[in-house]
């Protein structure tokens, strides 16, 4: 049951003077709640450093799941994800134009090269050696290059994945291809390089020389970079997908109990983003300087996705088993390597600008980021399938214009990524729409329920029919009572009984091939005071 604070204050004075509280109500007025107030002023929170090998450990031996899973705590009655500091329902629920996929979230048009450069910071080791730039705006910009040997293998991948998983509905940077030319680079008085060894010192002529040494370049020397716009607000650090942020009074929710980070999973298999973890995350503190805000949750870093692993091709074991998996090293061990991993011998293309991403061998259920992840592992079904209903949003020219954004310079590249994506999608629609009664879309149609079968639409039966049986609904004490008999249909439009009660609901049973889909879909309906569709509940 969801209490405002007023409420509450207001139920524990009526305790004190030993009136009884009203009985609790399954819905409130407000149902369903499409925005979570979790943007309330706070306090600045603590500026948090989160080290990869900490994490690695935590999520491997520490924060696996024990005993029954909760189901997830963030969702309104219809099980949807509200809007909030953490997600944003995008194609979920309203239709997304080509040009609007295509743009994402960028409200800019990049770096500005009206003028110089000036870099600010710098790194020569790590994963994607780059640096921080201000252009002639003093807008400030995180560059990134690809390898010399893999063109377009990182920045044009960063770019596809940042918009999908924007469309998707989380909050992430403004990224933009972007063409660098050398001579309009300038290094910036007191800007400093950290080394090999981690330590700081004065960023010289000849560390740009060596950064933009290793990096690949075009026939005309310009080298194509990602532009990461720099968000707005105070960084506090990553989040963890386990626990709170103790000094956040927004942040009361469990992460691993979150539905849009449970799902997470399912997006990051379709685009095979195993680098999906802690690190690459930002909380970012809005407010004015000294005073209060609220802080915004960001997925960031996406170059590890598609099958690049942002220096070189992802490594084949990518997306099939963890960094460190017992059960087939003891397997490998134990037959003196007679038994092997089958992904060592998966096929992949030898195309410009695309790593190893492949769908014939893709499995749903089996792939795996990293290392274990809190939220993943708590995956249920319904979060499998809020999420799985989204990918299956994604119709083949939204998919094009997305991958044409990354700019591949070699037709078939292209081709192969949007040929892959379409594979990976159905698989994923499939399994997870196979899981439970996938019927969705409900809504009154005068005095008809009106609903969608996405499973039919993903060709996992040909046909179907529904088994219902209307009830009366008490919102106080949650009893019910048949109001006409079972019937059947095999339309999707369900006839509303003629009633008095001011709630209904219907129990829908599916006939088809698959045994999951009987499981039971309840509906609840207002029926007075402005009707409409108030409550689903799926058995899992």
């Amino acid at each position: 049951m969801r209490l405002s604070p007023p409420v509450t204050v207001v139920m524990i004075a009526l305790l004190l003077a030993g009136v009884p509280p009203l009985p609790a109500q399954r819905f409130l007025r407000d149902d369903p709640l499409w925005t979570d107030q979790d943007r309330l002023p706070t306090d600045l929170p603590h500026v948090r450093d989160l080290s990869a090998v900490v994490d690695f450990f935590q999520s491997t031996f520490v924060n696996r799941p024990e005993g029954e899973i909760a189901p997830a705590e963030n969702v309104n009655t219809l099980g949807e994800v509200p809007d909030s500091s953490w997600f944003t329902n995008r194609i979920g629920r309203r239709s997304m134009t080509l040009d609007e996929l295509a743009r994402g979230p960028n409200q800019r048009t990049g770096p500005d090269a009206s003028g110089p450069w000036t870099i600010v910071r710098a790194k020569s080791q790590g994963v994607s050696p780059g640096f921080t730039i201000q252009d002639a705006r003093k807008d400030t910009y995180f560059i990134k290059f690809d390898p010399r040997e893999y063109p377009q293998l990182a920045t044009s991948t960063e770019v596809i994945a940042t918009k999908f998983f924007y469309a998707f509905g989380y909050h992430v940077p403004e990224n933009f291809l972007t063409l660098v030319r050398p001579q309009s680079l300038r290094i910036g008085d007191g800007a400093q390089i950290t080394d090999a060894l981690g330590k700081k010192r004065r960023m010289m002529a000849k560390d740009l020389d060596e950064i933009l040494y290793k990096v690949a370049r075009r026939p005309d020397g310009q080298i194509q970079a990602i532009a990461s716009l720099a968000l707005p607000g105070k960084p506090l650090g990553p989040f963890r997908y386990h626990g709170t942020r103790p000094d956040d009074a927004n942040d009361i929710f469990p992460h691993e109990n979150r539905r849009e980070l449970r799902g997470l999973r399912v997006f990051a298999a379709w685009l095979n983003h195993d680098d999906a973890r802690s690190i690459n995350s930002l909380d970012v503190f809005l407010g004015e300087e000294g005073g209060a805000g609220h802080v915004l949750h960001h997925l960031i870093d996406f170059g590890s996705c598609l099958g690049s692993g942002s220096i070189k091709p992802q490594s084949r074991r990518a997306g099939y088993e963890y960094m460190l998996e017992w059960t087939p090293i003891i397997r490998a061990g134990s037959t003196m390597g007679v038994w092997d991993r089958a992904w060592r011998d998966i096929p992949y293309p030898d195309l410009p600008g695309v790593g190893r991403f492949e769908a014939d061998f893709f499995q749903p259920r089996e792939w795996k980021p990293e290392y274990p992840n809190p939220a993943f592992d708590r995956m249920r079904p319904n979060d499998a399938f809020w999420a799985a209903r989204i990918v299956q949003r994604f119709t083949r020219p939204m998919i094009e214009a997305i991958v044409r954004t990354g700019q591949l310079s070699h037709p078939s590249s292209e081709r192969y990524l949007v040929k892959t994506l379409l594979e990976r999608q159905r698989k994923i629609v499939q399994y997870y729409l196979a899981q439970l009664n996938p019927l969705d879309q409900f809504h009154l149609d005068g005095s008809m329920l009106r609903f969608q079968n996405p499973g039919l639409e993903a060709g996992l039966a040909d046909s179907a029919s529904y088994e219902y049986q209307w009830f009366a609904f008490d919102n106080r004490s949650e009893v019910i009572r048949p109001v006409g008999s079972n019937a059947s249909s095999l339309e999707t439009t369900l006839p509303i009984p003629r009633s008095s009660e001011e709630w209904l609901m219907v129990e829908i049973r599916t006939r088809a091939r698959l045994a999951a889909w009987a499981k039971p879909v309840q509906v609840f309906l207002r029926n007075r005071s402005g009707s409409k569709v108030v409550g689903i509940e799926r058995e899992e």
